[in-house]
């Protein structure tokens, strides 16, 4: 089962290589985790005004495999804003080659701090 897609602006768009894939044909669960991981920050990031550091993922689930040739779309959004932390939900979706579909793959929860240059927490800057 998949959710439908609204429309939004991705954060992140990528298309894995061969060398990204498993045994089975699907693309290694990490490469999907490093992506989101990226995403997550490019927001975060913007809304630290300065450098963050993921601190904590919630748990995910792979609703369907990731193939060879799917373009992948990271969406990326602030939740929730603490005083030196963010969470930002992301939601990664795949188009298949053939264009027909877009296949929701997994979502979570990520959590960035803001850090100093001393690289300890910092306080988030006002909205």
């Amino acid at each position: 089962m998949t959710d439908a897609v609204t429309p939004r602006e991705p954060i992140l768009r990528v298309v894995p290589f061969p060398a990204d894939i498993n045994a089975n044909g699907h693309i290694f669960g990490g490469w999907v985790l490093a992506q989101m991981d990226i995403a997550g920050g490019i927001v975060a990031r913007r809304a630290a005004l300065g450098p963050v550091a993921t601190v904590a993922i919630e748990a995910m689930e792979f609703i369907t495999p990731i193939l060879l040739r799917d373009l992948i779309s990271v969406y990326a959004v602030v939740e929730r804003r603490g005083r030196t932390s963010l969470a930002i939900r992301i939601e990664v979706v795949a188009s298949r080659e053939d264009m027909s579909a877009d296949l929701k793959v997994t979502s979570g929860l990520f959590t960035f701090v803001a850090l100093d240059e001393t690289h300890r927490p910092r306080a988030l800057p006002p909205l």
